[in-house]
């Protein structure tokens, strides 16, 4: 246990608290006080997600604990936040759109199981940082969008149900693509390392002496 380890975990604890706000047990339901607080909860456990890996690279505490504990932490907040609002606030995240999002991480997740096993990793593009922060934005408005449909200061008007649906379809779009270039960039890698592996099977063959 270290301090990087430990903010993960408090990321993981986080993720119940949400679950709970989000539900019809909380007891503050009437003026914003929920959404408020699930947004304010979520953003914060947003940043513990860079946070954590940051303080590891930089404090030389990078270890097998917080590897394996820093994408399952982030996969649980998101598809853990996104399943409670297609019972939360349905009319802006809708099943199927759930449903896209949830099998592009179970993808993602398996094919870097497949490059681990076949000695190699593939570091996680520009898309997939966008995909990172489209997801943050997409839930948070989501979730405002449960109790406002727009905000008013004084001129200016912020259309938070809008806003929300379009973020959660920019999501969608984002997750789509990014699945694609990882899955190319996957493939390319395991043509790679397949013609070298046949290329030292064939070089072993001829170095190898001939039985007569």
């Amino acid at each position: 246990m270290n301090l990087p380890n430990s903010i993960t975990l408090s990321r993981i604890a986080m993720i119940p608290l949400l679950l709970w706000i989000l539900s019809t047990h909380f007891p503050w339901q009437q003026r914003g006080e929920q959404e408020m607080l699930a947004s304010i909860l979520f953003v914060l456990a947003s940043i513990t997600d860079g946070l954590d890996g940051y303080l590891a690279r930089k404090r030389g505490q990078i270890t097998t604990m917080g590897m394996l504990l820093d994408p399952i932490a982030d996969k649980i907040m998101v598809t853990g936040a996104l399943i409670a609002l297609v019972a939360y606030n349905p009319q802006v995240v809708k099943v199927w759109i759930v449903v896209v999002i949830i099998g592009r991480e179970f993808l993602i997740s398996g094919l870097r199981s497949i490059a681990s096993s076949e000695g190699f990793t593939i570091q996680a593009s520009d898309l997939g940082k966008l995909k990172t922060v489209t997801q943050i934005v997409a839930v948070v408005s989501a979730i405002l969008a449960h109790h406002w449909n727009q905000w008013v200061f004084g001129l200016v008007v912020l259309p938070i149900r809008w806003f929300a649906v379009a973020a959660i379809y920019f999501t969608v779009l984002v997750s789509i693509i990014s699945a694609i270039d990882y899955f190319v960039g996957f493939w390319k890698r395991v043509d790679h390392a397949s013609k070298d592996r046949r290329k030292a099977f064939v070089l072993g063959q001829r170095k190898s002496p001939s039985i007569s």
